[in-house]
């Protein structure tokens, strides 16, 4: 469970919210631990975080590797500054000790760990968690360096702009063209195609917590996804081993990440993946729709991943390969459940269920006078559309047809909590001659009420819900959402859980 009293500065900076969300240092070593001990045995092993903030990895990489080059260092110093304290002189043994240890630190800090700062104020934060200075090069650093940067760079990049766009990030060149005085974002760890360049060097381990998004310039606060660019560059470099904590809204692939979610589903090296289904287990302070994650990346040992359910109360472990579906299922507990669905059936929701815009009425249209009477949004209601404007190439329009809302569970960001999706309040039955615009999607269209209330029953199943629920990862749910739940095809009854639990064999255990 994590620690909610925070001595340490680095935990307190880590609850502060932020779009550059700060790891706590409990967490870092969770991941640290990951990987195989012997790496911080070893005087050669080299570390890189490309994603500098606080410089907490680097920090907690320096105590593990000291530990083991120096063991019982932190006793020995307690006592030999006990004695300077007491103006008592230092023994030839100890004098001896704390110039090995000089010697140490200065090999880790020179030899052993490099970063890359994200920004000009996060490299001195950085510089001032590892040595203890802001600048390397001063009196008061505890290994000097003959750079005021030591092995902790930030070098302020532009985009690289290609029709409006940066070519490697995808930035908007109308909202990221800055003067020198704002930060232009451009980090430089994903804006180079040599990242090897950058040090003139390999790494055994790259580790970090790279920034999540990006604006993109689009209506109120929108925003892409850029992690991934982070985690494929560092792949680029062949490290031993990679591990990062990331958003894991990449399970069901969504904007910018359905190649990603590929990459990473497909990839046998990914040996470990610990999902927290409530981000505020890992980032007390931050609130972020589907959870986080992190990961271990082995090169050179492939085979099952290590599934790993966390939260605060609980631990649950499998070992799986990611790829069994197009979607990722999360939960452990549901892969036996999943499976024996979808073994039975052929045809899934995600065939009938409309695309966005079912009528190409965006949510923003304004309602006319008169015309085809249409679903907007709840607080306006069953109003009109003009017939020039209403698509109906989906030939929906003289159906019986049930809607369903694109953000059913808008404001709700924590997934292992119950999730209601669609109720009577929130969905709705629109007539034959009825249309909607984008804020509603049209979950099922047919001839007659009676098939369109039996579809509705079978809807409001809990196991549909259950089987929904092992894809969302956000707010919004879309027809790629609904990949496990059964096309039943005919709707000639009203559906219940003790049906559906029937037709598709789920025992107690599984139901419970």
């Amino acid at each position: 469970m994590i620690n909610k009293h925070n001595p340490d500065v680095l935990s307190c900076l880590a609850n502060l919210s932020n779009d550059e969300v700060f790891t706590p240092p409990e967490v870092v070593n969770r991941m640290l631990d990951m990987l195989p001990q012997e790496l911080f045995e070893s005087t050669e092993t080299t570390f890189l975080d490309p994603c500098c903030k606080t410089g907490v990895f680097l920090r907690e990489i320096a105590k593990r590797l000291l530990a083991n080059q120096m063991p019982g260092y932190e006793q020995a110093v307690e006592e030999i500054n006990a004695k300077k304290a007491n103006g008592q002189k230092l023994s030839p043994d100890e004098k001896w000790f704390m110039n090995q240890l000089q010697i140490s630190i200065d090999h880790i800090f020179h030899n052993q760990l490099f970063g890359i700062a994200i920004t000009e104020m996060t490299s001195l934060v950085s510089r001032r968690s590892v040595y203890c200075s802001k600048w390397p090069n001063g009196e008061y650093s505890v290994s000097k360096f003959d750079n005021p940067e030591g092995n902790i760079r930030f070098k302020r990049i532009n985009h690289t702009w290609v029709n409006g766009k940066c070519k490697y990030c995808g930035a908007s060149e109308e909202q990221y063209s800055r003067g020198d005085t704002l930060e232009t974002h451009a980090y430089e760890w994903i804006h180079t195609e040599n990242p090897e360049g950058i040090f003139n060097m390999k790494f055994d381990v790259i580790i970090s917590n790279p920034p999540y998004q990006l604006s993109d310039g689009g209506n109120g606060k929108s925003a892409k996804p850029i992690y991934q660019r982070f985690v494929l560059q560092a792949k680029k470099m062949k490290p031993r081993f990679l591990t990062m904590i990331i958003p894991s809204r990449w399970f069901a692939g969504g904007k910018g990440l359905d190649e990603f979610r590929a990459d990473m589903l497909h990839d046998r090296s990914v040996r470990k993946l610990v999902d927290f289904e409530n981000f505020k287990d890992v980032f007390p302070g931050v609130d972020l729709a589907g959870g986080a994650c992190y990961f271990l990346w082995d090169r050179d040992n492939k085979g099952r991943c290590e599934v790993v359910n966390q939260t605060n109360e609980m631990s649950e472990s499998a070992s799986r390969y990611l790829d069994e579906y197009e979607t990722f299922v999360r939960q452990n507990k549901a892969v036996r459940i999943v499976k024996k669905v979808v073994e039975q059936n052929e045809d899934f929701l995600n065939e009938r269920i409309s695309s966005r815009k079912p009528f190409d009425l965006p949510t923003n249209y304004e309602p006319v006078s008169k015309g085809i009477p249409c679903h907007f949004i709840q607080k306006i209601g069953l109003r009109y559309a003009s017939p020039k404007d209403v698509d109906d190439s989906l030939h929906y329009l003289n159906k019986w047809k049930f809607l369903i809302p694109k953000s059913p569970i808008a404001g709700q960001t924590d997934f292992s909590k119950p999730v209601g999706f669609y109720y009577d309040g929130n969905t709705r039955i629109a007539k034959p001659g009825e249309c909607c615009t984008e804020s509603w999607l049209v979950a099922g269209a047919f001839d007659t009420k009676a098939e369109t209330l039996n579809y509705k029953s079978y809807i409001f199943t809990k196991i549909v819900r259950f089987l929904l629920l092992q894809t969302v990862v956000s707010q919004d749910v879309t027809k790629k959402n609904f990949c496990f739940v059964p096309d039943l095809g005919t709707y000639d009854q009203t559906y219940t859980d003790d049906i559906l639990r029937e037709r598709w064999n789920i025992n107690d255990r599984e139901w419970e």
